[in-house]
């Protein structure tokens, strides 16, 4: 049986958090349990650690209305009441609704080919893993054998490239699988010119693991990270997500990384090329991308790029002694910022993509290394099980993102005066949100024991990034909130204007329902970083602040994304940070712009 767990660390040396790990949430499989039917939604499995563990028994009788029937505002309510009832005791324990975040296609694969490479897939995943993760793989096989971006797109070579390799890495022959997966998913890879036609992402992994050529892939140089800061592209002026992409991609393409040579790999190269492997125009198929999978033609300005690199500065840094010179600082200095990210993100890092990139990296550096181990520690935050088997979340979840409106959700109800039977044994429901928003650690409190409350100085995000966080091309971020929970670090625009309207809703509310207020001063650090995302423009960034040149989106090296190289203004980011600056000047209307700019 698949259990969640919540806010629990374990007993891995190897893992640690800034607040007991509140929001975590980690499925673990229990063999001594009944398995799971087949078919098992997912509201019923996150009720299974939620509902039943807290004996929740639905005592408000179900509200109907007849065909023609007038809705009258006491049947609303009851059902407005008997819904809200339902919603709190699907809460966890330390105050977030468990949900999944996941639905892209190219996420799983690269996990289970990076722990391939290390050796540590049976560790990681057992059988009871393998065998979910191809149910989701064959769950959303599209009728044609390929696989999309995400769960409803069309079929394209970088997902379906990758789906046949983690079918074919957990076990399955080169005609196996549910419904002849892999055959129809090979016939389809080979219908579409082979995987000489992959993206420049899927070029790289395959690279990585030895399908593929380095020689045949755009460069992606590490010297990048040591370039003059007076240059138009220089890494601050990358958006976050793009840079932290290819940080750990420029140190494997450095480093010219490949994985063991293994018969499975040898038979992956003859199944998934139209002609013998080593008769593969390698420089040709630098420029090759499917047509199913551009959504940004790289224009021509980018390809005469690629092949200046590729035909006169590559040749120079891996030769003596530039190799020595310039090549080996660079992926000293790459190395050296990965693992501040890793550190500063408690081996999280922004998102999955740079999560499994950052975890094969700090391996290729030292295979038996503590930032290696880390990593592994924190594989099961990524990992989700549904209906439709494992799959792995985007950022590890959205719960403070969730919770947030869970709680306006709730507030707007107007009935967190009602005692109902909210009182469970974690106390009120409004008190319990305060445990993920404010990521407090749980305290005695006079309505119940073991009510998380708010503790004093204990921030959302308590610090900004660690050192001279700026020389490693960090935004503040004391006083914010995250997407998922406080560990992961990233400060987020909405999420911190979304989760500060929240709070400043609770504060408006009696203690006795809410318990502690938030201090005020907590109020202007979150003002503080809203403001310092906000572009001359008035619009706001997700990440870091917006202000780089447009046109270096046409050194967009992805093919499937576009407008990811800079950081770009939001309008739902803007709007959220809207409500929450209108409702803290009504609050705070002495508390200028001048006052918030604070350390």
């Amino acid at each position: 049986m698949w259990r969640l767990k919540i806010a629990e660390g374990g007993k891995d040396p190897y893992i640690f958090s800034t607040n007991n790990f509140v929001g975590r949430q980690i499925w673990d499989l229990t063999p001594k349990l009944v398995p799971q039917k087949r078919g098992l939604r997912l509201t019923r499995l996150v009720k299974i650690s939620t509902r039943t563990e807290k004996n929740f028994k639905q005592t408000i009788p179900p509200v109907k209305v007849e065909d023609g029937e007038e809705i009258t505002y006491e049947k609303a309510t009851a059902a407005l009441r008997r819904a809200v009832h339902f919603f709190s005791a699907l809460q966890a324990s330390d105050g977030h609704w468990p949900a999944e975040n996941a639905g892209v296609l190219f996420f799983l694969p690269p996990l289970v080919m990076c722990l391939y490479i290390t050796g540590h897939l049976n560790t990681v995943f057992h059988a009871e893993h393998r065998k979910e993760i191809l149910r989701y793989i064959y769950y959303h096989q599209n009728e044609d054998g390929g696989w999309g971006l995400h769960i409803e797109g069309h079929s394209i070579m970088f997902c379906t490239a990758l789906s046949y390799i983690c079918m074919r890495i957990l076990g399955e022959g080169p005609d196996g699988g549910q419904d002849n997966a892999c055959a129809r998913a090979r016939k389809w890879i080979l219908d579409h010119g082979g995987v000489t036609h992959i993206p420049s992402w899927g070029k790289t992994w395959l690279s990585i693991l030895g399908v593929f050529e380095w020689i045949g892939t755009n460069p992606m140089p590490p010297e990048f990270w040591i370039l003059p800061s007076f240059l138009p592209c220089i890494q601050p002026k990358c958006g976050a997500y793009c840079r932290l992409v290819y940080l750990p991609m420029s140190y494997l393409y450095g480093k010219r990384f490949v994985g063991p040579i293994t018969p499975l790999i040898l038979q992956l190269r003859e199944e998934l090329y139209t002609q013998p492997y080593n008769q593969v125009n390698w420089k040709k198929a630098r420029h090759l991308c499917a047509k199913e999978d551009i959504y940004y033609p790289h224009p021509l300005i980018q390809d005469l790029l690629w092949d200046s690199l590729y035909i006169f500065t590559e040749p120079l840094l891996t030769r003596w002694p530039f190799n020595k010179l310039v090549r080996e600082k660079a992926l000293q200095v790459t190395m050296k910022h990965i693992h501040y990210e890793d550190e500063n993100s408690r081996y999280i890092t922004i998102g999955c993509v740079e999560k499994v990139l950052c975890m094969l990296a700090c391996w290729v550096e030292d295979p038996n290394g503590d930032y290696f181990k880390k990593h592994i520690a924190r594989i099961p935050d990524f990992i989700w099980v549904a209906e439709d088997g494992i799959k792995m979340q985007v950022r590890f979840g959205s719960q403070m993102w969730d919770t947030v409106f869970a709680i306006q959700a709730l507030l707007a109800s107007n009935l967190t005066d009602l005692k109902l039977d909210l009182h469970l044994r974690e106390g009120t429901t409004t008190s319990r949100n305060l445990s993920l928003i404010l990521n407090s650690e749980s305290i005695s409190s006079p309505q119940s024991s073991n009510l998380p409350f708010l503790r004093k100085k204990n921030y959302p995000v308590k610090d900004n990034p660690s050192g001279d966080f700026k020389s490693m091309y960090r935004h503040i971020s004391k006083g914010s909130w995250t997407l998922s929970d406080r560990d992961h670090g990233w400060q987020v625009s909405d999420c911190t204007a979304e989760a500060l309207k929240c709070c400043m809703l609770l504060s408006m509310k009696p203690p006795e329902i809410v318990g502690e207020k938030m201090e005020p001063e907590r109020f202007y650090h979150s003002v503080n970083v809203i403001l310092s995302l906000q572009s001359k423009n008035g619009g706001l960034a997700a990440w870091e602040p917006a202000g780089a040149q447009e046109w270096l989106e046409l050194l967009n090296p992805t093919e499937f994304f576009a407008d990811i190289v800079v950081e770009h203004e939001y309008l739902e980011c803007t709007a959220s940070a809207i409500q929450a600056l209108v409702l803290f000047q009504k609050l705070y209307p002495g508390h200028g712009r001048k006052r918030l700019k604070l350390p």
